[in-house]
Parts: structure tokens; C-alpha cells; sequence
């Protein structure tokens, strides 16, 4: 009987396809269940699965076939027929916005012109045509009442008078000018604006409803944590291999124990942190190791140098060498 050997560690890569494999199925299946088919009044949402494509794991080296889907909307009959109504009034408009921005383009690139001069002129032309009526007929009124009071023209009074006259009309003639103004340009660009209102409302054509489809309320799949449980796996085979060379130690202690414990497992397999401490009085080395099972530090022979030496001091159990350490050190 020996101690058993040690479970081999998983391999890395072995480890990670299986977890990648895991992950893609199940990131695949849950594309599956999120993939809904919706029915609405206003028309169906259809997913269908349209082909694959590879993907190549850049650790392992391993390929995978993900599938590719198609989501495809289609309306009600009602809602076709609306679209297509609206499609066509749409290029129609278009056509029309089209016709009208080539004449934009020339409208444009000619600035509005808001100056004084043009303003003043078109207030000063409003003001002869309904102003200066009143203005007249208010002049010959103040010169009758002059005369009738015996102010004739030529004095200084009836001077006076003119006078007073005329910074009037100057006064009604100026706030024709301020007030005018701000009319007079709204006017002026909101007649330069009605040619671009009138492109932007043809581009802005009718919006066919679209149907309103629900989130699909679907469960997902936890993905697998298949390294974590490789590792698992691996941590207790260790533990049970370990807890059996214990076993296995203790036991060859029992029975090699019976001749004074002459007889110990030597073979350099089943020992590590090994030294060389000195030699015997037979000038065999010594040596300070500690068996793989455990045990703490023991002192004693390499069944290699034994066999060497004194062959028939070396025994074979179960393929692993051992030393009588009677006949070895006699």
C-alpha cells in the first residue's frame, strides 16, 4: 500500500471553454426568449432567426455558430393604406418644397432692407396721403381764426402764430416716424419671412401612427459559473487526496513501527523540500524532507543512495521504494 497520487489540476483552457460554451448558450437562449412575436391592432412585430455567424474564441482557439435575427414590422390594413396615402402626399409636398427653395435661394441672398431711408420714405408717403389732409385743414382753420381776431399776415403775432403752426405739424410728422417704425419693419420681415413659413409647412408632412408594441416581460437564464465549479470539483478530490495520504502515512507508521519504525517510505517521489544535513556514521547522507501528505520535517535517506550502498536494504510496496533503516545504518 502507498499514498495515492494527486489529482491532476483541470486544465486552463479546458476550463474556459467550458465556461465560454456555457455563457454562449446561454446568452443564445436568452435571445430565444426575449425574441417575442407581438400582435397589435396596428400591426405584428415578427423575429425570425435569418442565419449564423462564427465566432472564434481568441484563448481556446474553439468556434461558435450565433445565430442572427430579423425583427420585421408590418402594419394593419388600415394602417398600409394610411401610409401609403401619406407617402405620396409627402413627395408630392416634397416636390413642391423643391420648386420653392430654388426660389428661396435667390429670395435669400438678398438682404432685407431695413434702413432709415427706405422706412422714412414709406411712413413719409403714408403721412402725405392721411396726415397731411388733417394737417392742411387745421392750418387754414388756426390762419381764419387769426384774421377774424384782426391778426393780419405780415404782423408779428400772425408770425408768432405760423410759427407755432409748424412745429406742430413737425411734432405730428415725428411721431408718425417713431411709432411707424416698429410697425414698419415687423412688415418688412414678416413679408420676407412668408416665403420660408410656407417652404417649412410643406416639408412638414402628416406622420403615419406607428403600433405600439409592449416589453416583453420574459425570465432570463443565470449564466453557470462552470469554472467555478470545475474548481470546486478539483478543491475536494485535493482535500480527499490529502486526507488518504494522511491515512496512508499514519497507517505505514503503525506497522513499520512494530520493528523499532526500521522500515520508512524513502523514495524521493513521495517527498519534497528536501536537504541534504549532514551524513551517518556509515557515511550514508543525511537528509531533512517532509512527505507530500504531510507530517512535518522528517530526517532520513534517499532509497536511491540506500540501494547503491546496501541494496538489500530497499523494499518496493505498492511501486514506491522504502528503506530498512536497521540494515541500512548498520
Amino acid at each position: 500500500m502507498c499514498a495515492p497520487d494527486p489529482p491532476a489540476p483541470p486544465d486552463p483552457k479546458e476550463t474556459s471553454a467550458a465556461s465560454t460554451a456555457t455563457n454562449v448558450g446561454t446568452a443564445i437562449a436568452n435571445a430565444n426568449l426575449g425574441n417575442v412575436n407581438q400582435v397589435t391592432p396596428d400591426g405584428n412585430l415578427t423575429y425570425s432567426q435569418t442565419g449564423t455567424y462564427k465566432w472564434n474564441d481568441p484563448y481556446t482557439g474553439k468556434s461558435y455558430d450565433i445565430p442572427t435575427y430579423t425583427a420585421t414590422q408590418t402594419l394593419s390594413q388600415t394602417g398600409q393604406a394610411i401610409k401609403d396615402q401619406t407617402d405620396e402626399a409627402r413627395l408630392n409636398l416634397g416636390k413642391l418644397a423643391n420648386d420653392q427653395s430654388a426660389f428661396l435661394n435667390d429670395f435669400l441672398s438678398k438682404p432685407v432692407d431695413l434702413s432709415n431711408d427706405a422706412t422714412e420714405a414709406r411712413l413719409m408717403d403714408l403721412g402725405m396721403k392721411r396726415l397731411q389732409p388733417a394737417l392742411d385743414a387745421r392750418r387754414a382753420s388756426n390762419e381764419a381764426d387769426l384774421i377774424n381776431r384782426g391778426i393780419r399776415p405780415g404782423s408779428d403775432a400772425y408770425a408768432q402764430a405760423q410759427n407755432l403752426e409748424n412745429q406742430g405739424e413737425n411734432d405730428a410728422y415725428n411721431q408718425l416716424l417713431l411709432q411707424g417704425r416698429g410697425q414698419a419693419v415687423q412688415e418688412a420681415l414678416a413679408q420676407n419671412s412668408a416665403p420660408i413659413n410656407n417652404l417649412t409647412a410643406l416639408l412638414s408632412g402628416s406622420q403615419v401612427s406607428q403600433p405600439n408594441f409592449v416589453n416583453a416581460n420574459m425570465p432570463t437564464i443565470p449564466t453557470t459559473d462552470v469554472a467555478g465549479l470545475i474548481n470546486t470539483n478539483y478543491n475536494q478530490k485535493l482535500q480527499n487526496w490529502q486526507q488518504q495520504a494522511q491515512s496512508s502515512s499514519d497507517l505505514f507508521g503503525g506497522l513499520f513501527g512494530l520493528g523499532a519504525n526500521v522500515i520508512k517510505y524513502s523514495d524521493r517521489r513521495v517527498k519534497m523540500n528536501i536537504r541534504r544535513v549532514g551524513e551517518f556514521a556509515n557515511g550514508l547522507a543525511k537528509y531533512a524532507f517532509e512527505y507530500v501528505w504531510g507530517g512535518g520535517e522528517q530526517i532520513g535517506v534517499m532509497a536511491d543512495e540506500v540501494r547503491a550502498f546496501r541494496p538489500h536494504a530497499v523494499v518496493n510496496i505498492g511501486g514506491v521504494d522504502a528503506v530498512n533503516y536497521g540494515e541500512a545504518l548498520a
